[in-house]
């Protein structure tokens, strides 16, 4: 008796074969991939040298030290504390200078966790269990290290800012795993417990007691892991001209209020992003259900533009000296180790596997999962012909080893295709785009890819 087999038949397997084999570029490619990163073998390399790092359009001020997040998702506190310092080097008169962001990456767990036991609270009362699409997606991961800008502003406007001299980084901070395991498996845990409370009918003061007592234990992992914030600083350091300056004792929101906002206003800079999906019609505000860092904080919020609003909006921030933090899919068609190059030629996926890399346009990659914002960084110039951007200077914060000394550079066509999200001050927008942040937006489910973090 014959047994049917499942699966691929043997005909159609041997006919796959047969074609792979028939073409010499395949055993080439597959001689050279077998023993080497495919990733190497697409490097276009006479496209990477046509990258040089010369823009006729660049902030004044560009931040030094290069910063390096290390083993964290901190790059949506790093850009922003970037972007600030670009700002205010010249008020202090400092050829170097760096914020903290062991401060706010602090604050930002605490708040987080405070965040999600309240949403856990508030689905067990919709209704919501474990085993549906919304709390599942809540559990992934509560102690995500990533962020998006309006949670910056919640941390900034409550907690102010720090020079990095003043608050060092902790270990857990540079390399966070271990840490965030610890406060993943702590939430999972106060997650079932408030919904078995909510289910039992305990009374609102039991279950704010049984929080308190959770957000407790959180503040010492965190103190433990990442040390306890100052209430207050004194920040000594020379000047540009080798003298001593002096700025404290000062608490940091003090500092952020006299010092830093009349400068940088968090507050003034609003998120335009480019959403192309049919759905989800431009000219409108948007948000996304359970996606915030604060509890009563200011909720984070999006302007859906088309690609071309973005990339003149950040043109003129750059020509009026302000650098701009932007998110964007880090890891599609760039060679950052070693080149620093984000391009659409910058991989050749048809000279390798012939075929394209780009099979999906902007809406498919986000509609069916292979594109979404992963990570934020710095815009600090543009090269611009006949009137229109060619490429784009790009401080990143994985340290000083790549491209020019931890610049990187971005074709126009790879902004266009991969850059989801730009921070603007209010200045530079049109009436009709703040009118835009006035209206009640629309909200998007909380596993939305306009939800994503950057957090590589």
């Amino acid at each position: 008796m014959t047994t049917k087999l499942g699966g691929i038949p043997h005909d159609v397997l041997q006919e796959m074969e047969n074609k792979f084999s028939s073409d010499p570029k395949n055993k080439l490619a597959q001689n050279v991939c077998y023993t080497t990163n495919p990733r190497q073998v697409m490097k276009s390399q006479s496209d990477l040298q046509d990258q040089v790092h010369v823009f006729n359009c660049k902030v004044p001020v560009e931040g030094k030290p290069m910063t390096n997040q290390k083993a964290s998702g901190r790059c949506w506190i790093f850009a922003c504390m970037n972007a600030m310092r670009c700002s205010v080097m010249p008020l202090f008169k400092c050829d170097e200078l760096e914020f903290s962001q062991n401060y706010l990456f602090f604050w930002d767990k605490l708040e987080r966790c405070n965040y999600n036991l309240d949403s856990y609270i508030d689905c067990a009362r919709r209704g919501e269990t474990f085993e549906g699409r919304l709390v599942s997606h809540l559990l992934v991961s509560p102690s995500e290290d990533g962020g998006q800008w309006d949670m910056l502003v919640n941390l900034i406007e409550k907690y102010g800012v720090i020079p990095k001299t003043c608050f060092k980084d902790a270990q857990s901070a540079q390399e966070s795993r271990a840490m965030c395991g610890v406060i993943n498996n702590k939430m999972r845990e106060f997650c079932k417990r408030l919904h078995t409370m909510v289910s039992e009918k305990a009374s609102d003061e039991e279950i704010q007691k049984e929080k308190s007592l959770m957000l407790q234990q959180i503040y010492t992992i965190l103190s433990i892991c990442l040390g306890t914030p100052p209430k207050t600083f004194t920040w000594e350091y020379y000047d540009k001209d080798k003298k001593y300056q002096k700025i404290g004792p000062i608490s940091p929101v003090e500092f952020y209020r006299t010092q830093i906002k009349p400068v940088y206003n968090m507050k003034d800079k609003l998120c335009i992003v480019n959403d192309p999906r049919a759905k989800n019609p431009y000219n409108k505000l948007y948000t996304v259900e359970y996606l915030n860092n604060m509890t009563g904080g200011q909720p984070v919020l999006y302007i859906n533009q088309p690609v071309d609003v973005l990339k003149q909006l950040t043109k003129k921030a750059l020509s009026e000296g302000e650098a701009v933090w932007f998110g964007c899919d880090v890891g599609k068609f760039c060679s950052i180790k070693p080149d620093g190059v984000l391009d659409l030629k910058a991989l050749d996926y048809n000279l390798v596997f012939g075929f394209s890399g780009l099979g999906l346009d902007k809406e498919g990659r986000l509609n069916y999962g292979e594109s979404l914002m992963s990570h934020a960084m710095l815009i600090t110039a543009v090269h611009v012909e006949n009137d229109g951007p060619t490429k784009w200077r790009i401080e990143n914060s994985w340290g000083d080893g790549d491209g020019d000394k931890g610049y990187l550079v971005m074709s126009d066509d790879w902004f266009s295709e991969f850059v989801y999200e730009v921070v603007i001050d209010k200045k530079y927008l049109t009436e009709e785009i703040l009118a835009i942040a006035k209206q009640s937006p629309v909200i998007l489910p909380a596993w939305d890819p306009m939800g994503a973090l950057a957090k590589l």
